[in-house]
Formats: structure tokens, C-alpha cells, sequence
């Protein structure tokens, strides 16, 4: 199966992305969710912490590192999405006492995908 999800990084790596949320107890709220102009690749939850997860994949060998393949433009396009995110869904929400933006990067490699997750990486 693997050998499949490589050939599509970016879906396979929001899919394995996605499921290893789950496992680790985060509820998907939503995914390829559209704030304004930009696609939230993930929306996850868990207990009072809501996590816009911005998914990479790159295959092993490729010169830029998932984790840093995100620039200041889409940085800044993240947290503008945030705010919005926050005050359309989230700030009269109690459940939801943080929103934070993770990035996950995934490096497809001959023995599977590699997951890295950087827990709030980009301030909102």
C-alpha cells in the first residue's frame, strides 16, 4: 500500500497524517477545509486544544525537508486563517480553549512513511 500512497504524496501524507491523529486521541473535525482563500489541510481536537495541521510530503532524498518547505507567505496565510477560524468557530466555543497550528511533515521511503510533528509551529 505504501508503494501507492507514494506516487500521490500530499494526499497519502494528509491520509497517514490523519490517521495517526486518531490514534493518538485527536478527533478530526474536518479536512481540506476552506477558510476564505486557503485549504486547512487538517482540523483536529483534543480535550480543549483545537490544531489546524498543515500537512507536507516530500519523498526521501528530495533537497527541502517537509518541515521546511513552508515559507513566510503561507506562514502568515496560516495565522490569518486562525484568527478567522477562531472567531467564526471557536471563540464562543468552550470546549476549544486553544487554537494552535501544527505542521506535519511525512518522508515516503523505501520501508514506509516517516511522520514528524511540530506542535505549534507557526503563531497565530
Amino acid at each position: 500500500m505504501i508503494g501507492s500512497l507514494a506516487r500521490a504524496p500530499g494526499g497519502a501524507a494528509e491520509e497517514i497524517v490523519a490517521q495517526r491523529l486518531a490514534a493518538a486521541g485527536w478527533t478530526i473535525l474536518a479536512r481540506r477545509l476552506r477558510v476564505g482563500r486557503l485549504e486547512i489541510d487538517i482540523l483536529a481536537q483534543r480535550d480543549d486544544i483545537a490544531a489546524i495541521v498543515e500537512v507536507r510530503g516530500r519523498r526521501a532524498g528530495t533537497r527541502v525537508d517537509p518541515l521546511d518547505s513552508i515559507g513566510g507567505r503561507k506562514a502568515a496565510r496560516l495565522a490569518m486563517a486562525a484568527r478567522a477560524l477562531w472567531s467564526q468557530r471557536f471563540a464562543t466555543d468552550p470546549r476549544v480553549r486553544v487554537l494552535r497550528i501544527d505542521i506535519a511533515g511525512v518522508i515516503f521511503g523505501a520501508d514506509g512513511a516517516e511522520v514528524e510533528i511540530v506542535q505549534g509551529a507557526i503563531e497565530a
